[in-house]
């Protein structure tokens, strides 16, 4: 229980701080019972009549509240599905910067996304939610928008923690931006997996991928380089 007996959706403290429930944490979903009910309400509404067709007025209305509660937690109808992003930075921050010090920088980038896959798969239901929003995103460029800048935004705070850990530029942002691509083609593999595997199997392998990708450019620029005379 949460210090004044409230309880988020999953029987977990409604205070965040001790709720480890990946969609608490990420996405916000279920920080207390408002905000619950609102995304509730405006998943429910952008899948009937359509997205840009919904006002503020009736998401607050079908979950029985008013529009001055909607605007306490969003500043608008888009940010509905993108509650709780600032949480998702922190996270990624805080594991880039506790990896070992020896570390490589694309490593220690993998591991922060690697544990934000891991704590998504932990919650069965957060796939469904992720299908569902995701389908939005592609179908409303306004949606899109905002999720290449939540993405950039990710991959700015990855780099400010690694040249935190002493990563000079460009290697800082080339970490980072080339974990954010990986993690973009992965998590898209994964919505669209008819096999429903983990978010975490798609990752690992294009991650691995991306390590091929790196290895076999480097080897290529080696052999393509002149040999030096001593």
């Amino acid at each position: 229980m949460g210090s004044d007996g409230t309880q988020c959706h999953h029987g977990l403290p409604s205070d965040v701080t001790e709720c480890n429930h990946v969609a608490c944490n990420f996405m916000g979903r279920w920080e207390d019972n408002a905000v619950g009910r609102l995304q509730e309400a405006a998943m429910e509404l952008y899948r009937e009549p359509g997205y840009d067709k919904v006002t503020v007025a009736e998401i607050a209305e079908r979950a029985g509240l008013t529009r001055r509660t909607f605007f306490r937690y969003f500043s608008d109808k888009r940010e509905v599905l993108f509650f709780g992003a600032h949480k998702l930075e922190a996270f990624v921050v805080e594991v880039v910067l506790s990896a070992p010090e020896a570390t490589p920088a694309l490593e220690a980038v993998a591991a922060a996304l690697a544990a934000v896959a891991r704590r998504s798969d932990e919650e069965p239901t957060f796939a469904d939610f992720a299908r569902d929003r995701h389908a939005l995103i592609r179908t409303y460029a306004e949606l899109h928008e905002r999720e290449l800048s939540k993405h950039a935004s990710l991959a700015l705070a990855m780099a400010g923690a690694l040249r935190q850990r002493g990563v000079n530029e460009p290697a800082a942002s080339l970490a980072a931006e080339a974990g954010i691509a990986a993690f973009k083609v992965g998590f898209e593999r994964w919505v669209d997996d008819p096999e429903r595997r983990k978010m975490g199997a798609h990752l690992g392998e294009v991650m691995r991928g991306l390590e091929t990708v790196v290895v076999e450019q480097v080897t290529a620029a080696r052999a393509a380089s002149p040999s030096r005379t001593h």
